[in-house]
């Protein structure tokens, strides 16, 4: 059981395009009375997910309790960025009665909860749980998680191989630190896809985990909040791939941002981004543009060749009406000159 005089934080951790965002736009949508607080951990430079969730501030969560920290992953910047957040979020008149940690796609979760280890905060905050999203049909394709069986057929022959993709590692480690884990997107799934994906999930695990499927992000708080788990002290339980190295680094990603004029047509650019991921291997893309003839501004995301875009607000008075797409690939598939050409329409050289 955790302290209950300390402040509840709660890490929610998942793949790239997860469902993260949305899920904690429901939360904040439904706090059940908690007041809440956001700390946005981006991978970039364009705050997309933290605009996301400006838009839709209520008054139980406030657009001032809603945090962004742009310079790198939280665990990486414990001293400059993530202790200073906290502490400006512990601050505020009245006081969160939860902070909510949205990580980048890209974090490994064991790092953060060390960060609560700090002398600073430890006696002021617990880790109230550790909240891992898991893209149901990605996880049951195997496209984020390996196949045990053919990843020791393949080093059975191959005395090369003695260790997964940088993705799947990424997609252990979540799954080993979490508390429950969220099913994301079920209704792509479909019935096999999510018994496969939850297949998958408990052979990962290093404990029986509890897994809900969600869709759109609703899930009721009282499911995923309070668990009083006090992760900070339990590390021995969620083991990593990363266990006694002194640091990590996310050299394995790279991101770049690419400017867009005004678009004619969505659909052409949705096109665009779909050949992005067939052609070049981009797992995330996320953005806004302007559309021409169009007040408001048009927000982008996709996860691979999964796209899905909205207006989501008016462009604000004197404010450039110019497109900025975050591009995140594994370190060997950022091909910046083609990625621009392809992004902007113009031709792309055969290779």
């Amino acid at each position: 059981m955790s302290d209950l005089s300390k402040l509840p934080v709660t890490v929610i951790t998942g793949f790239l395009g997860s469902g993260k965002t949305t899920l904690i736009r429901h939360l904040m949508q439904n706090p059940q009375g908690k007041r809440l607080a956001v700390v946005v951990n981006e991978f970039g430079d364009v705050g997309v997910d933290g605009e996301i969730l400006k838009s839709c501030a209520i008054p139980d969560c406030p657009e001032e309790n809603i945090m962004e920290l742009s310079n790198g992953c939280i665990c990486c910047t414990v001293a400059d960025d993530f202790i200073p957040t906290i502490e400006a979020l512990m601050a505020l008149e009245p006081r969160p009665d939860h902070i909510l940690i949205e990580t980048s796609g890209l974090a490994l979760p064991k790092p953060l909860l060390k960060a609560f280890d700090w002398p600073d905060i430890r006696s002021r905050i617990t880790v109230d749980g550790v909240i891992a999203l898991a893209d149901a049909e990605a996880v049951a394709t195997g496209r984020f998680a390996p196949d045990v069986a053919r990843v020791d057929a393949q080093r059975m022959a191959d005395d090369s191989i003695d260790h997964e993709t940088p993705l799947s590692e990424v997609f252990e480690d979540q799954i080993s630190c979490a508390d429950i884990i969220l099913l994301t997107k079920p209704d792509l799934a479909g019935a096999e896809g999510i018994a496969r994906a939850r297949e998958i999930i408990a052979a990962e695990a290093p404990r029986p985990l509890p897994v809900v499927e969600v869709a759109e992000g609703v899930v009721d708080v009282r499911v995923i909040l309070g668990l009083e788990a006090a992760a900070e002290d339990d590390m021995e339980a969620r083991p990593s791939h990363h266990d006694g190295a002194d640091d990590h680094e996310h050299d394995d990603f790279e991101s770049i941002v690419v400017e867009l004029p005004e678009q004619a047509d969505p659909a052409d650019l949705v096109t665009r981004i779909e050949r992005l991921a067939n052609e070049k291997n981009i797992l995330r893309v996320k953005g806004y543009v302007p559309v021409a003839g169009k007040p408001m501004r048009l927000l982008v995301q996709a996860v691979g060749a999964r796209v899905r875009h909205q207006f989501d607000r008016p462009w604000k008075p004197g404010e450039m009406r110019r497109g900025r797409l975050v591009v995140i690939a594994e370190h060997d598939d950022i091909d910046t000159a083609a990625i621009n050409d392809i992004l902007t329409g113009t031709p792309v050289a055969a290779e």
